[in-house]
């Protein structure tokens, strides 16, 4: 049997069969949309209905998708090695889905310091009052161990880390995870299966936002939830039909258009954004660049261990205030300002103070933050950009 590439892989998974009356497809599954499903007999509608209820993944009603939903199902199956997949209509409802999935009133959770802001929010206005206890932690400070709990039941990281790409031992982490019988739920945003394979290092559960380098175009919202134990697909999928999850068939068909040129984008982002580090590890304005796939970052070594490749987003900090940074900022003109990343624009964000300081890895401080997503541009041009831009803090 022919084992290929997942380059390979990714072109070809999800085509539409071929039609057999006229024997033809076309190159691209459909967008198939529908709310309401036609059985032809009633025998037929409690088989489908039997299926279900035994686990299987069978659609009585379009909110689970058809087609086109599968299709993207078993391509992001494919990138993340696991063999349930779930989809969202944003990377943190599919976080939102995991945690109501494993967690209920009572339950402590682990969760790493690092993470997404809005996972925090997400304690703050839901979690908490559903009496679900929260402890973060440093990966590179703390021992998990021993901040585990009787009631802990899950612990949550990014990998690398929101804002500051602080990479973690996934492997020790998933062991202690695993000696103590807790799942290990991860956000796995920057690698999304191609250049990080966290459930292949023990996770448990990987959480996409397909919004991101899966989508590549800036133009959808979309997220995934990825297993590999049944048991805990089953709780999975049980949480995801009972918060009614849907998510539009255009939405997923665009994802799918994505997908198809990953294995050229996500080479080029990787690419352009080394050649930013150099650049930049030459300026005086520049105190340290956060990247693992820098040779300088601490996190280097555990990336070049775990990771097949890296991307575009990269943090600066610069020897300037905050306030002052805002100038840089203002003064590019070929990075867009704004939150997201992942498409193929460059991006800019300049770094509010305190959503560092929760931060342990974040150590600058009085020093401004800059986080970019290098797209692509010319990277010639996007180091002139950044010429000038840095330029006119000096003056």
């Amino acid at each position: 049997m022919t084992t290929h590439h997942l380059d390979t892989k990714l072109v070809h998974i999800g085509s539409a069969p071929f039609d057999p009356e006229s024997g033809t497809a076309p190159v691209s599954i459909p967008s198939i949309r529908t709310s309401t499903l036609r059985f032809k007999n009633l025998d037929l509608l409690d088989k489908a209905i039997a299926k279900r209820m035994a686990g299987e993944r069978v659609v009585t009603y379009g909110i689970s998708g058809l087609d086109t939903h599968r299709a993207l199902e078993e391509v992001i199956m494919e990138l993340e090695g696991g063999s349930y997949c779930v989809l969202a209509p944003s990377g943190l409802l599919a976080i939102t889905i995991a945690m109501f999935a494993l967690l209920k009133s009572g339950d402590h959770v682990l969760v790493a310091d690092c993470v997404y802001g809005p996972v925090r929010n997400l304690d703050r206005t839901l979690l908490k009052d559903l009496g679900i206890e929260v402890t973060y932690f440093a990966a590179g400070r703390d021992n998990v161990a021993d901040l585990i709990q009787p009631n802990t039941r899950m612990i949550y990281v990014e990998a690398p880390g929101s804002l500051l790409f602080e990479m973690f031992d996934m492997s020790a982490i998933a062991s202690v995870a695993n000696a103590n019988n807790i799942p290990l739920v991860t956000d796995n945003t920057w690698g999304n299966g191609y250049i990080y394979r966290p459930l292949d290092l023990g996770a448990d559960v990987s959480v996409i936002a397909g919004t991101k380098y899966i989508g590549g175009h800036s133009d959808i919202m979309l997220g995934a939830i990825v297993v590999k134990d049944p048991k805990i697909a089953a709780r999975i999928h049980a949480t995801q039909h009972a918060m009614g999850n849907s998510i539009s068939a255009d939405d997923v068909w665009l994802a799918l258009r994505g997908v198809k040129t990953m294995a050229v984008r996500m080479p080029h982002h990787g690419k352009s954004a080394l050649e930013v580090c150099e650049f930049l590890d030459s300026r005086k304005e520049v105190v340290r660049i956060y990247h693992p796939a820098w040779h300088k970052d601490p996190g280097y070594a555990l990336w070049q261990r775990d990771c097949s490749g890296s991307n575009g987003m990269l943090a600066i900090e610069l020897n300037c205030t905050p306030e002052a940074a805002k100038k840089f900022v203002n003064a590019l003109t070929l990075f867009g300002i704004g939150f997201s990343w992942g498409g193929f624009e460059s991006l800019v964000q300049w770094v509010d103070p305190a959503a560092l300081s929760t931060h342990a890895y974040w150590t600058g401080k009085g020093h401004a933050l800059i986080r970019l997503h290098i797209g692509l541009e010319s990277v010639q041009d996007l180091i002139e950009d950044l010429t000038q831009a840095l330029d006119k803090i000096t003056a």
